[in-house]
């Protein structure tokens, strides 16, 4: 028996309200595990607006206190910031070097032993997973104090996310000017050198540039753990309490991570 087309429009209502309900049903799941989420993230970060309502009148104590800032010192804050740029060049730049031979083995259309792509890639992920601050603080126990531990940590850190990225850029290029190369007979050094390099090159080299200006802000917290630069002058002035000094040196380190935000800007716009 065939159904009428009143009874066929009744069952496509009821199965309109059938999906309908369970899209609710869901959605309001959805909705409570986020809540719980968040509710658990509360309690676990210890959120406490009682002590921030206390606390910030002490922080704007503090800072009235920081005025005037302390400008005798200013050399030596200036030789220490040249120091922290200095680690953040050297790091990044090894980084950058052992990266490009680790993209390849971690980039699945190259690599030239597919074997060693996920153990590449674990590796990498290790080295993305401890932050530069980690290693910095164990290079400080194996080398000793100053800013060698921090171009260490830097260098290890930025190594595998630089890493990481380049061979994501180069899993999504096109391959087809690696096929025509390949197939006029060339070897596969020379088919990356023509072929690969000039379209990965300026990327590269936008991130390396991305990474030095992100390390130098991130090198200026080393010296909290021995690793030399600007830093610790910073962890000194807040262990003494000493806020003008501490004022100084916050300017120091903005004026000149502005500067360098700027000039890697500019250079990043006309590399790629």
């Amino acid at each position: 028996m065939t159904m009428s087309k009143a009874e066929r429009a009744l069952d496509d209502l009821d199965a309109m309200r059938r999906g309908s309900t369970g899209t609710r049903v869901r959605f309001w799941a959805m909705v409570a595990i986020i809540a719980g989420f968040y509710a658990v993230s509360w309690n676990l970060a210890g959120i406490d607006l009682a002590k921030l309502s206390t606390g910030l009148p002490r922080l704007g104590h503090w800072l009235m206190s920081a005025w005037p800032p302390k400008l005798d010192e200013l050399p030596l804050f200036a030789y220490r910031t040249a120091e922290t740029v200095a680690m953040a060049a050297i790091g990044t730049t090894v980084a950058a070097i052992l990266a490009i031979p680790m993209a390849v083995l971690a980039s699945r259309n190259i690599t030239p032993w597919p074997s060693l792509y996920y153990p590449a890639r674990w590796f990498l992920n290790v080295l993305r997973g401890i932050d530069s601050f980690v290693f910095a603080l164990l290079f400080v126990a194996a080398v000793g104090l100053g800013p060698f531990a921090g171009v260490l940590g830097i260098a290890l850190h930025t190594w595998g996310s630089a890493a990481k990225f380049f061979a994501d850029h180069i899993e999504n290029v096109n391959i087809g000017p690696l096929e025509a190369v390949r197939t006029t007979g060339a070897g596969r050094i020379t088919t990356i050198a023509y072929a690969l390099v000039p379209d990965v090159l300026p990327v590269m080299l936008s991130t390396t540039l991305f990474w030095w200006e992100f390390n130098v802000r991130a090198s200026t917290v080393l010296g909290v753990v021995g690793a030399g630069g600007i830093g610790q002058e910073l962890k000194n002035s807040m262990d003494l309490l000493d806020f003008p000094r501490l004022f100084t040196i916050i300017a120091v380190i903005l004026v000149v991570v502005t500067a360098l935000d700027q000039l890697s800007g500019w250079l990043r716009k006309r590399l790629v």
